[in-house]
């Protein structure tokens, strides 16, 4: 059984959204409360990297707190580099390698550019506690 905090417990923590929009904050946010999303990644060229045992709060779409997740392990990578396994932990589509570089690609290509060779931080998480 998942842990649950109140909001002002967990108010010094860094708080993020996953994706870019609402939408899609709300889908993967989904995925890490099911348990299915215990990895995410980002450009290493925009935000440096979390330590392990770092806890964060997630925002749902509105921007309220929902869970807290805790970095379990941190590793840089280039794009072409993430492995099958790291795209199934990412939890979204159908869990494969095809799927994540093209949705992946896709977001990059949103946010700020794309490459093959981009480097990105490759974390894996655990969820700790659910925020009421």
């Amino acid at each position: 059984m998942t842990a649950r905090v109140s909001a002002e417990s967990v108010a010094g923590l860094e708080r993020f959204a996953f994706g870019d929009s609402a939408a899609l904050a709300d889908a993967l946010l989904a995925l890490v409360i099911a348990g299915r999303k215990t990895a995410t990644c980002w450009s290493a060229h925009h935000i440096g990297p979390s330590e392990p045992g770092e806890r964060s709060v997630v925002l749902d779409g509105k921007g309220i707190p929902r869970a807290v997740i805790e970095t379990v392990e941190i590793r840089e990578r280039h794009f072409a580099e993430v492995d099958a396994a790291f795209a199934r932990d990412e939890g979204e589509g159908d869990l494969s390698l095809d799927f994540w570089r093209r949705a992946h690609r896709d977001y990059f290509e949103r946010n700020g550019g794309f490459a093959d060779d981009m480097r990105l931080w490759c974390e894996r998480f655990r969820l700790v506690a659910l925020v009421d």
